[in-house]
């Protein structure tokens, strides 16, 4: 029963760094620089949050698929098959949850203080050090929210992962697939016990978040 909950930690975990990474880097990207089609760009990114999970999916078996363009390419080249596996699971979940990081790390990013970009570049400081050094500090709650909603979004992931990994049991059944799966079967104490998983976790997550960010602005006020 515990299968589902291990991989989808694993799958979580993974997505969450993927996203981190992909969403600071095109909010920075997106709200810092002039980049052409910038409209167009913040669309493709949001979109995934707001399709139905099932259309996701059926556009990533398209890209992963074994005839798909990259799926087709994976499979010729390397020998390489992405859908029903595990790393259909993160890919899924990663393009599901993403638009939460970038949508946090935008949000963050805007409400850094320009002048003080601007002192750090008048000192000499790089583009690069001024975001190691400045903007992502003075950004990091944000992008810590960012971080905890991109991981329980990733958690509960079903309708693309059911697309582009299946349900296949200690392989691509995550706690959400396996809950349907349980519901179907008429297997209701295992659909129990993982719901009150998923409730308890994802309430612990969003609680923890929340009593963090009030500490911490309550701090800043003291100060």
């Amino acid at each position: 029963m515990f299968a589902p909950v291990i991989l989808s930690l694993k799958v979580a975990s993974l997505a969450t760094i993927i996203a981190f990474f992909l969403g600071t880097f095109f909010a920075y990207l997106l709200t810092k620089k002039n980049i052409p089609g910038k409209s167009i760009w913040e669309t493709v990114l949001i979109l995934p949050l707001i399709l139905p999970p099932s259309i996701v999916g059926y556009l990533l078996l398209k890209v992963f698929g074994r005839r798909g363009l990259v799926g087709a390419f994976l499979l010729d080249t390397f020998g390489v098959q992405v859908v029903f596996t595990w790393i259909a699971c993160v890919i899924a979940a990663t393009v599901v949850a993403l638009p939460l990081m970038y949508q946090n790390a935008k949000g963050a990013f805007q409400s850094v203080d320009r002048t003080y970009e601007l002192a750090a570049k008048t000192l000499g400081s790089s583009p690069f050090k001024v975001f190691l050094t400045v903007t992502f500090p003075l950004s990091w709650p944000g992008v810590i929210s960012g971080i905890i909603l991109t991981f329980a979004r990733a958690m509960g992931e079903f309708g693309a992962t059911l697309m582009l990994a299946g349900n296949i049991p200690g392989k691509t059944q995550t706690i959400p697939t396996s809950i349907y799966y349980a519901v179907v079967t008429g297997k209701d104490e295992q659909a129990n016990t993982l719901v009150l998983v998923m409730v308890i976790f994802s309430f612990a997550l969003v609680f923890g978040l929340n009593a963090w960010l009030k500490k911490k602005n309550d701090r800043g006020l003291a100060v």
